[in-house]
């Protein structure tokens, strides 16, 4: 069995390390370039992961097949010099989510082809999620050992599909409370997972993976997803207090180095990131906070473009918000119905809906003209200080240590920029 990220910050938490490991679950192609770049140059391994609903055998809402992210993310990879051994590449709640609409044994055939597609292309860091009800489960959750059976019939499906060897592949088990991608509404209460939740869940899948005829892969099993109480809404947002979920690393004991994976820690502080990692909820995973970063420059960017351009601007807020009224699947259960609100919701919800419409040709083609037409005019110094004051202290060409070195500020290099803020949040914490 060969070193792995995982292995390593399971081990370093077994020893009380308070080492942990950022996961970039995005598919926005700027922000993976972005979190790549960023960890050539700062020298550490890079944990990237698709989602089963960005990614997927059908090509997802992105349009991308597992290979197709694969080959992209890889490509990034050698241009930044990235060494092979320092790119970890993961699948997100693989399981029946996309299909969840159909009987459980359709979604779970089709949750099959996921996963093969995923182990094929060389993911190696695969989270079996199969919490998720499908049509014809009865009401309310599912029992916990038929999760964990269903979770087993995946990972038999990899152990056979990895095509190097099933050796390389770890696996993460267990879903958070509540569902992925922020909550719809503040209405709810966040519960802290029980040491009993954690450990039924660690126990039953063992047990399922060992009456699957695959406990070997149980024994690459490197985190198990818990709930420490962290979430947002656009209402609310559940910062983590050090030690809330502490008394959960009694379930880490067992003969196996595991981990806790934190879903949802987007817009955490500094020092709530630091918290989770030092309670041994040391995979910290970040989506929407960064997309969210990034369309919080790229408005800002457009505004600029508007006072300078006018009506010869590219109406790319526009743009964005025409696609997501052509398509409101995708967002109008997770934002108000009533009109005024749904509308700023569209544009400034922290669970950033708007993620899933920036592959949409008009999008892209608004996005692609904006830059042209800033990359043209340049950006005035008022300007920026109006709409991009948090610029000034930031390295990037344009800001102050770049104006010394004579470097012209790009809409490029601030869209990169604001990403980057969010990446180093989180360098600072693992």
């Amino acid at each position: 069995m060969s070193r792995h990220l995982l292995d390593e910050v399971a081990e370093a938490h077994r020893h009380d390390g308070e080492v942990g490991v950022t996961s970039v679950c995005s598919a926005h192609p700027l922000v993976l370039d972005e979190a790549v770049r960023h960890g050539a140059q700062g020298g550490y391994s890079v944990l990237i992961e698709a989602t089963c609903n960005q990614v997927n055998q059908d090509g997802g809402y992105t349009g991308l097949r597992p290979s197709d992210f694969m080959r992209d993310v890889r490509s990034m990879a050698d241009h930044y010099g990235l060494a092979p051994e320092q790119l970890v590449v993961g699948g997100d709640h693989l399981g029946p989510n996309p299909w969840k609409h159909l009987p459980a044994e359709t979604a779970m055939a089709k949750s099959e082809e996921l996963v093969a597609a995923f182990a094929r292309s060389g993911f190696t860091k695969l989270h079996l999620d199969t919490s998720i009800r499908c049509a014809d489960d009865p009401p309310g959750g599912l029992a916990p050992s038929l999760v964990a059976e269903r979770a087993a019939r995946l990972a038999v499906v990899a152990e056979q599909t990895a095509p190097s060897g099933a050796s390389e592949i770890r696996y993460v088990i267990g879903t958070e409370v509540p569902v992925p991608g922020g909550e719809s509404s503040g209405e709810h209460a966040i519960h802290v997972s029980t040491a009993g939740d954690v450990s039924e869940t660690i126990d039953v899948t063992e047990l399922a993976f060992a009456a699957a005829h695959v406990p070997q892969a149980f024994g690459r099993v490197r985190a198990v997803v818990a709930q420490p109480g962290v979430e947002f809404s656009d209402e609310e947002l559940f910062v983590y207090q050090p030690g809330q979920a502490a008394q959960l690393a009694e379930c880490l004991s067992g003969e196996f180095s595991l981990v806790f994976e934190a879903h949802s820690t987007d817009y955490q502080p500094r020092s709530a990131l630091k918290g989770l990692v030092a309670d041994h909820f040391a995979i910290l995973k970040v989506g929407p906070g960064l997309t969210f970063a990034y369309r919080e420059a790229l408005f800002a960017l457009s505004f600029i473009e508007d006072e300078l351009l006018g009506e010869g601007a590219s109406g790319v807020r526009m743009a964005l918000d025409a696609a997501m009224l052509a398509n409101p699947r995708d967002w109008q259960s997770f934002y108000p119905a009533e009109e005024r609100a749904a509308a700023y919701a569209r544009r400034f919800s922290r669970s950033d809906r708007s993620r899933y419409f920036w592959p949409v040709a008009d999008v892209r083609r608004a996005v692609s003209r904006m830059h042209e037409n800033l990359q043209a005019s340049g950006l005035p110094d008022e300007l920026v200080s109006q709409y991009l004051p948090w610029i000034a202290g930031v390295e990037v060409p344009g800001s102050a240590a770049g104006a010394a070195l004579g470097l012209r500020l790009t809409p490029e290099s601030v869209l990169r920029a604001a990403i980057r803020r969010v990446l180093d949040a989180y360098a600072s914490a693992t």
